[in-house]
């Protein structure tokens, strides 16, 4: 029903069939026995519905048009009001507010469908009637939740947080206990890695003599030290291209400078008094020495002037614009501020000279391209050497503004001069503007000069920082690094807040040997740009077994316990963080540094990102560029910081002042030399360096044009009514004057218009230099006037002005040329917007963008070359192979007489020669490529392509880059990867189509961004993310975003779109509760450990100030507890045991890890695992195969488009397996299914799998029930849509309606929203989903609870089976085979195969660390299929 939105997210398991004449009454959601015909008919209604209002242009609230399909509400009152007596008066029955909406949407239907004569509205009844009663159950999926007692558990760390709850609910009693299963298995203790049986070592001493042991194999060590040079000479290289100018910093122990030393070196000497302190000798002389050393620098300056004058000047002559590039590259390097001044003067005479011819030649031209480089100059010139220019100098600056058209501002240029001069100046200067613009001089800086507008920067250096002077915000992170505090830093993409992570590093760089900073990324791309910066940055002389920098991902490892500065991913810091043994080493990190911190609020893997920041006890920084509730997450990490504080007040001896501590194996550790502060900063800063700006493509006449696309046209007055204008929806100067000029045209008796006339403008007027400041104070007057509008009334003045802002674009979505990516590419170069970067989602596109254009660009090249040319360099080819071959005797031949030494003379000139010839044959036609070979020398592009050669497909790739075009993504090869990257920032490749990796901090700075393609992860986080790439500091002086294939309501949405909130996710799950008592029960130090655990426990985000959702953790930890304690993971103290580290080490994956521990239990795969022979250790393939079928079940879970069932699928590997089906009741392996589509589970492992999903779900069943007290009511008692609350009586406009509906809601565990549709509690694990049906404002979720789903299907009822990859794999280890049949991209492929083997390898190690029995078959059968698989990744690896 359309006003009452009464329709449940799920339909009931059975639905009445009951329906009105000339309706078709269906549910949304179709039971799982409905008719599937119905969807499509139902979906094109809607379709039709709403084509037709949006046609009409009828202003029609269609919120709840999805209503008209309601399920069993709509069918219960319309079986009411046919059955009941009458009533017209709506209104009375339903509620005003319901009813009338009711009333509108029957009417609204009625007029754009006459045809169906669907008569008037449903009166309502006035009677009592009662309404349909909910459908019951089938018997099949009834499952009654029993109540059950809690098993009691003896641990300080459960009474101390939890200890409250226990004592409210039911504890099993003594007999109770009896019957329970009790295990007593073996203790676990994570001694040994997880993919290894290598021993963990804890200690610094430990790793020193782990390193002792290459060295007695002379061989071995310098196998490891060649290896190492050849890293470190690597990640140089690579940091070259990240930052040229940074120098290599050598830092050593014995030069180490503390804080105190620092501020002292810069602080004035005081004397007595208030006289100044007399000078030591010392001092004048180093004084003198200044003195002429600036002397002789002022000398050297106007010697290298003199040189490059007639060369700069005779540039400028021919071409202005190449003349002022070479000009401004001798002023950034020129040290004297006269020669400067001299050298801004002659510039701004030629540009002058420039524009004079230019008016003359074109009249009254509209290209005011010289003039901006004239002002540009005056600008330059007047901000930065303002105090050395001489009254003649001003007064040719004068000259010039006045000749523009400009003469308010030589005035105030001349009132810089005395007043004789000035008086002197305005009688010689009456006459009219010779070459005006035609604009005001306010009007022409915001229209033109834009991206050149000076921003407010300080002058003042800071003796921390040596390349440059930073900013305010700036040298605010620099004072918390130094006071030891953390700070979460919100500041535009490259905005310059990296920097102070460096600065950490260098700071515990100095301080100490043993001290380390992590450094925290949220991808691995991030991780190897960091750790190649740390290699170019810092050198340091180590005690031996030491090093700088380590890095730690699941693919890659390296030095993780002995480096100072440890480089890692989340997931990885969370395993070292946890680990019971690394105590030790987790004390020695003084500074923790979180990159792209937002990650924080993301879906996948957030909660690793909460756990470390409540685990970690020293200082941190948070670095983000898109944070909308910075003081939100502030305030939590302050809270953090306050518990660890009272942690350390309260202990006998605090760590952050424990100084030379020896450790339990005598490892002796330094601490902070000074107490560390608790204190944790905010430092915003919201100004972005450069402007963006916003274009359209669109397609016309085979012809691409960039149009623009003003930012306020994305608003409505809606949204301007009840959000305002988004703070981060910012306009450039030419944007604002642009919303200026179309209020005044449509109002031109705007009572305030002249207020905001440029030229009158109380920040512009006679401004000779407009900086960026005054120009943003502009934009927000302009903005709250415009706001103003609507609460004066003028609504529809605000809808002219929006309508007019948008831009006209007929063909941008023109289905026949929104591929022509070519066309767009070269329309970038030659507006010479390139280097570029070009997001899509989908790598297939990623890839297809960058072979359509090479594929192009070769066609091109064949077209422009001579036909016989591959002939003429196939021959050339050949003779230099064969010239090459009697060139090698020269290197081989040692007596050779003087006729041979003169042919070999001869050879080599014609090798020469007949190389020069092949080069240019292979040289590129102009137009023929987009890279630009000037910034790559041929050694350089020649080092790279020579590390990728053993790449797949590397050839491919090469032929790529060597046109200048580029793709990256995650699934692409490392090597690749860091190829891109490199020739992108060298300027060499132009082009890049990329997914998001390079969305997340990767120095890739562009001019332009392009979106290909709208997709469902295209939000606002990751359209500020991407976009901000756009415009390289320094390099660019605006950015301009470019969306191509994005629809533009999408477009609007994107702009106006506030970035999301950080909401904290749920922060536990049942293994890692399990991982947090593993830490409490085996540190080496309790106190510590318990400390962290509880810090996790009470510190979640989503708990942060809400005691309900704190009840609803405990209880969760509880029934988690509960849940371990029955599976025998743990004992009765708490104490992890049994299979708990296989479990631990297979988190990725849970619930599938108990699941295979409940086979193992089971004694299921010893079924499978038998020998061969008697006493034998091989196993047949067909056990192999049998062993990947059920672990891919478990751990494989990649699901199929369930269209593909129908499909006639052809293969290019076969796939036939045999002999699996006589296996344990194994499915038949030649059913008519496609191959791709991996088997079920055989009967018996089906069966086993459900018997643990009961017990599953009658623990959290009963935590369901439990926690359904936690809800906020008043929430779940309204309709998601309208708001519309149906509690019952005590709402001030309960109709008959509510009221009976309060009534028919009877639930525990289950939504009282979903209880309208029929659902009970007995039916909260009928579905596979139950996120739809439990109370949505708990935060629980269906992961959150550990039941495995074998099947799964769509909304249509269509089974979706898994992709069959893992065991496709080990029948004919191929990843192309992967990619033609399975669907998977091949790095994609390379991806899961490896994560698959490491799930082996986990389950391998743990079965030979818990099994005392070597000979035990089913460990051999996993040691066998570890190595095995191994070796087939192994074979596609190399």
């Amino acid at each position: 029903m359309p006003g009452l939105e009464l329709h449940a997210r799920t339909s009931a398991p059975c639905q009445d069939k009951s329906s009105v004449p000339g309706l078709e009454l269906r549910a949304r959601t179709r039971a799982p026995h409905q008719d599937k015909s119905s969807v499509p008919g139902r979906r094109l209604a809607e379709y039709c519905i709403l084509k037709t209002l949006l046609v009409t242009g009828w202003k029609v609230d269609v919120t709840y048009l999805s209503d008209l399909n309601d399920g069993r509400l709509l069918r219960t009152v319309a079986k009411m009001c046919s059955e009941m007596p009458r009533c017209t008066d709506t209104e009375d029955q339903l509620g005003s507010k319901i009813g009338s909406e009711y009333r509108h949407i029957w009417e609204t239907v009625a007029k754009i469908s006459p045809e169906l004569d669907v008569g008037q509205a449903f009166p309502v009844t006035c009677t009592s009637a009662v309404f349909l009663k909910p459908a019951k159950p089938e018997a099949a999926s009834m499952q009654k939740i029993p109540a059950t007692g809690l098993i009691p558990i003896k641990s300080t760390l459960v009474e101390e947080f939890i200890g409250d709850l226990l004592k409210q609910l039911p504890q099993l009693s003594s007999e109770d206990l009896e019957h329970e299963p009790r295990y007593k298995l073996k203790e676990f203790d994570e001694v040994l890695h997880w993919h290894s049986r290598k021993p963990i070592l804890s200690t610094l001493e430990d790793h020193r003599e782990k390193l002792k042991e290459p060295m007695r194999n002379p061989k071995q060590w310098r196998n490891q030290l060649r290896s190492q040079q050849k890293l470190v000479a690597f990640e140089r290289f690579y940091a070259e291209s990240l930052d040229e100018k940074a120098a290599v910093t050598i830092v050593t122990s014995q030069s180490a400078v503390t804080d105190d030393s620092v501020k002292q070196q810069h602080q004035p000497r005081k004397g007595n008094g208030s006289k100044a302190a007399k000078k030591k000798s010392s001092e004048l002389i180093i004084e003198a020495h200044e003195k002429k050393k600036k002397e002789e620098e002022e000398r050297k300056a106007k010697e290298r002037w003199s040189s490059l004058q007639d060369s700069i000047q005779k540039e400028l002559s021919n071409d202005i614009d190449k003349g002022i590039k070479t000009l401004e590259k001798f002023l950034q390097t020129c040290t004297s501020d006269s020669v400067k001044v001299t050298a801004e003067m002659e510039a701004s005479k030629y540009c002058y000279k420039a524009w004079a011819e230019h008016c003359r030649s074109k009249g009254s031209s509209t290209d005011v391209k010289i003039a901006v480089l004239l002002m540009r100059r005056i600008h330059s010139v007047l901000y930065r050497h303002k105090d050395q220019l001489s009254p003649k100098e001003l007064n040719e600056l004068a000259r010039y503004l006045k000749n523009l058209g400009f003469p308010n501002l030589r005035d105030t240029v001349l009132e810089m001069i005395d007043e004789e001069q000035k008086q002197e100046m305005k009688t010689k200067s009456k006459n009219d503007p010779r070459f005006p613009v035609g604009v005001g001089a306010a009007r022409f800086q915001l229209e033109n000069m834009g991206p050149y507008l000076f921003r407010e920067e300080r002058k003042d250096p800071d003796p921390r920082v040596l390349h440059f002077i930073p900013d305010s915000w700036q040298r605010e992170l620099l004072d918390a690094v130094d006071n030891n505090e953390s700070a979460v830093i919100v500041a535009p993409t490259s905005s310059g807040k990296t920097y102070a992570s460096y600065y950490c590093m260098e700071k515990v760089l100095r301080s100490s040997d043993t001290g380390i900073v992590v450094y925290v990324s949220p991808t691995k791309a991030l991780v190897n740009q960091v750790v190649a910066t740390v290699y170019g940055r810092f050198t340091k002389s180590l005690p031996s077994g030491m090093v700088v920098c380590g890095y730690f991902t699941r693919d890659y490892r390296d030095h993780i316990h002995d480096c100072q500065i440890l480089i890692t991913v989340p997931q990885c810091l969370e395993i070292l963080l946890l680990s019971p043994h690394l105590q030790d080493w987790v004390k020695r990190i003084q500074y923790v540094i979180f990159d792209e911190v937002h990650c924080l609020g993301g879906e996948i893997g957030a909660e690793v990102w909460e756990h470390l920041l409540a685990l970690i006890r020293c200082p941190f920084l948070a670095l983000s560029a898109t944070i909308s509730n910075p003081e939100d997450l502030t305030q939590w990490l302050q809270s953090v910081k306050t518990y660890w504080q009272g942690v350390e007040s309260s202990s006998d001896q605090p760590a952050s002042t424990n100084v030379n501590k020896r450790s339990k194996k005598g490892q002796k550790t330094e601490a902070h030399k000074r107490r560390q502060s608790f204190k944790v900063r905010l430092v915003t800063y919201e100004e972005r360096y450069n402007d963006l700006e916003k274009f359209l493509c669109d397609f016309e006449n085979n012809e691409c044009k960039f149009i623009p696309y003003h930012p306020c046209a994305a608003l409505t007055v809606n949204h301007i009514e009840r959000y305002g204008i988004p703070p981060d929806l910012v306009l450039t100067p030419s944007e604002s004057l642009r919303l200026y000029d179309v209020m005044v045209f449509v109002f031109p008796e705007w009572p305030r218009a002249q207020e905001f006339e440029p030229e009158e403008y109380k920040s512009f007027r006679n401004k000779v230099i407009i900086r960026k400041s005054d120009v943003r104070e502009y934009e927000a007057e302009l903005k709250r006037e415009f706001v103003g509008w609507l609460k004066a009334g003028w609504k529809d003045k605000v809808e002219r002005v929006l309508l007019l802002l948008n831009p006209k674009a007929k063909g941008t979505f023109c289905i026949n040329k929104k591929r022509n990516f070519p066309l767009v590419v070269e329309t970038l170069q030659k507006m010479d917007l390139l280097p570029a970067l070009f997001f899509a989602f989908d790598i297939s596109l990623v890839e297809s963008f960058a072979a359509e254009l090479l594929k192009h660009l070769m066609e091109k090249t064949k077209s422009k070359r001579k036909p016989n040319n591959e002939k003429e360099k196939q021959k050339l080819e050949n003779k230099l192979q064969k010239l090459s071959k009697h060139l090698e005797k020269e290197d081989t031949s040692t007596d050779l007489t003087r006729k041979q030494s003169e042919q070999l003379v001869l050879y080599r000139t014609e090798y020469d020669m007949l190389e020069q010839r092949y080069r240019k044959l292979c040289e590129l036609p102009p137009g023929c490529t987009f890279a630009e070979i000037s910034t790559a020398d041929e050694q350089f592009r020649d080092k790279i392509f020579f590390r990728m050669r053993k790449a797949n497909c590397s050839k491919y790739f090469q032929a790529m880059f060597f046109r200048g075009i580029g793709c990256h993504h995650a699934s692409l090869n490392n090597k690749i990867k860091q190829t891109v990257e490199m020739l992108f920032r060298r300027g060499y490749i132009k082009v890049v189509s990329s997914t998001s990796t390079l969305a997340l901090g990767i120095n890739m700075p562009c001019k332009t961004t392009v979106f290909l393609q709208d997709s469902m992860y295209l939000d606002s986080l990751n359209y500020r993310q991407m976009s901000g790439r756009a415009g390289r500091r320094g390099m660019d002086n605006i950015g301009k975003v470019i969306f191509l294939n994005v629809p533009l309501p999408k477009v609007k949405r994107l702009i106006k779109a506030n970035v999301p909130q950080l909401k904290g996710q749920f922060p536990l799950s049942i293994t890692f509760v399990l991982r947090l008592m593993l830490l409490a029960a085996r540190a080496d130090d309790k106190m510590d450990a318990q400390a962290k655990v509880l810090s996790v426990l009470q510190h979640s985000m989503m708990t942060f100030n809400q005691p309900k959702k704190q009840n609803i953790v405990k209880l969760y930890f509880l029934f988690a507890l509960q849940f371990l304690l029955r599976q025998g993971y743990l004992d009765g103290e708490g104490q992890p045991q049994g299979f708990a580290g296989l479990v631990m080490h297979t988190h990725y994956h849970e619930p599938a890890n108990f699941v295979f521990i409940h086979f193992l239990v089971e004694h299921l795969l010893h079924k499978i695992c038998r020998p061969l022979k008697k006493n034998s250790k091989q196993f047949s393939e067909n056990v192999m195969e049998i062993l990947v079928l059920i672990l891919a079940n478990l751990f494989g879970r990649r699901y199929l488009p369930p269209c593909l069932e129908k499909e006639k699928l052809t293969f290019e590997q076969s796939k036939v397996s045999g002999g699996c089906k006589n296996v344990v009741n194994s499915p038949c392996m030649h059913s008519s299914a496609p191959l791709v589509f991996l088997d079920d589970l055989p009967d018996e492992f089906a069966a086993s799998v459900e018997e643990y999903n009961k017990t599953a779900r009658q623990v959290f069943g009963n935590f369901l029930l439990s926690v359904s007290n936690q809800c906020r009511l008043e929430d779940e008692y309204k309709l998601p849509l309208s708001g519309t609350s149906f509690m019952g009586p005590k709402l001030p406009e309960a109709s008959v309606i509510t009221k009976k509906l309060a009534k028919t809601v009877n639930c525990s565990a289950v939504s009282p929203f979903v209880c309208l549709s029929g659902h009970t509690d007995l039916n909260l694990f009928v579905q596979n989903d139950i996120n739809p049906i439990i109370f949505r404002t708990l935060g629980i979720h269906t992961n959150n609870v550990p039941v495995l789903q074998l099947k799964c299907f769509d909304k249509q009822g269509r089974r979706m089976h898994l992709n069959a990859y893992a065991l496709d794999f080990y029948k004919h280890g191929c990843l192309d085979a992967l990619h033609t049949d399975n669907g998977l991209n091949r790095g994609e492929a390379f991806n899961l195969i490896k994560d698959f083997l490491l799930v082996i390898a986990s389950i391998s190690t743990s079965l030979e660390d818990l099994c005392h029995n070597e000979s035990d078959p089913v460990v051999m059968a996993f040691q066998q299929l570890h190595r095995s698989y191994q070796s087939k990744f192994e074979a596609v690896w190399s």
